[in-house]
């Protein structure tokens, strides 16, 4: 098998992954993906997709993710492996999909308005 390649985003993460055999480690950005994600939730997230398929310690990833927070970086990074595992076997695509992992997830950040507080907040009313 030779390296994969593939790119996953979400918000404003991008997480660009290399993907080959190996024993399960995940780097980020030369950093372990648990000394990255230092929370049990977003390194969950990071293996979910391994999980999902039952390829848990068969391949190693390589990432380089820029852009967005740790919550958006770790969901792009997910979408990514599950890009890269669907390449690799195509019988694991339904498993994925069924839980959607290969969406990209479009909910973005509102933007503020003018003559508001935020996007939605208005400034307190006064009526006299």
């Amino acid at each position: 098998m030779e390296v994969i390649n593939k790119i996953g985003r979400r918000k404003c993460a991008v997480a660009r992954i290399y993907m080959t055999l190996g024993n399960g480690n995940i780097t980020i950005n030369g950093k372990d993906y648990k000394e990255y994600f230092p929370t049990p939730t977003l390194q969950y997230i990071c293996r979910q997709a391994f999980d999902t398929v039952g390829a848990e310690g068969k391949y190693d990833v390589k990432a380089n993710l820029d852009g967005g927070g740790i919550t958006g970086q770790a969901e792009a990074l997910r979408m990514a492996i599950a890009r890269a595992l669907c390449e690799i076997n195509l019988e694991d695509r339904p498993a994925l999909k069924s839980i959607g992992l290969l969406r990209r997830d479009p909910r973005m950040v509102e933007r503020k308005k003018p003559g508001q507080k935020k996007a939605r907040k208005r400034f307190q009313f006064s009526k006299r």
